[in-house]
């Protein structure tokens, strides 16, 4: 199989064995979608330059299975995904969590319109793709959830999402190597754990940084004497 061309049955193969690790289950309709997608960014690529990634078996694991293995922090019913690109992590996510509303957001025109157009084929119901940059965008009500990969600094994410982001909003980071000097910069009023991810079919190190907002404690009372 060249760079371009698209095995379904070894995409379908190393798909099934990487979910199979992850320790999750696809409903025939899940798996069908997944391979759909995966066959229109790879059609998409060879026109739009979507993903620097091009042969197909390389994207089931460096964009389906690395998106997929958010899955088990994924909890609430709506979210945003910020940079999405081509629909990554947001429609993967999407096709798994049918429940979850999510709102995918970039500021390149070409992927949102690929997005769309993969959104209006696959007939999910769920998405809402957005064009837009970050800092502009304004929706009427904060994300329980806020997701990016490979965005931007934390600082600078939590700059650009103030309006985004409600008090009990959690963002969720898939960062490489765990960034120590990132979260030096974050202010001590947000919480981060650091959750180790390992992506099947993937090398090098890959981490998710959880941000919240410190629960705010009520001031302190003095009795009088």
């Amino acid at each position: 199989m060249d760079g371009q061309s698209f095995d379904e049955q070894a995409c379908r193969q190393a798909l099934q064995q990487g979910v199979t690790a992850l320790a999750l289950t696809l409903s025939p309709r899940q798996e069908a979608l997944l391979l759909r997608f995966l066959a229109l960014l790879v059609k998409w690529n060879k026109a739009y330059n979507l993903t620097a990634v091009r042969n197909p078996l390389e994207m089931v694991g460096r964009h389906l299975l690395d998106s997929l293995v958010l899955l088990p922090h994924l909890t609430t019913s709506s979210c945003l995904d910020m940079g999405t690109g081509p629909g990554l992590p947001g429609i993967p996510l999407a096709i798994m969590q049918p429940q979850t509303r999510f709102v995918l957001l970039d500021s390149n025109s070409k992927k949102i319109r690929f997005v769309r157009q993969a959104v209006l084929e696959l007939g999910l119901e769920n998405i809402e793709p957005v064009h837009a940059r970050v800092e502009r965008y304004r929706p009427d009500a904060p994300f329980q959830t806020l997701i990016a990969r490979a965005f931007t600094t934390l600082p600078r994410m939590l700059e650009l999402t103030t309006g985004l982001r409600g008090q009990e909003t959690e963002l969720l980071a898939m960062k490489g190597r765990v960034p120590r000097e990132e979260i030096a910069w974050i202010s001590t009023e947000c919480q981060c754990d650091i959750i180790p991810l390992r992506v099947p079919c993937q090398e090098g190190e890959r981490c998710l940084v959880r941000i919240r907002q410190r629960e705010r404690l009520p001031p302190s009372t003095t009795l009088p004497l």
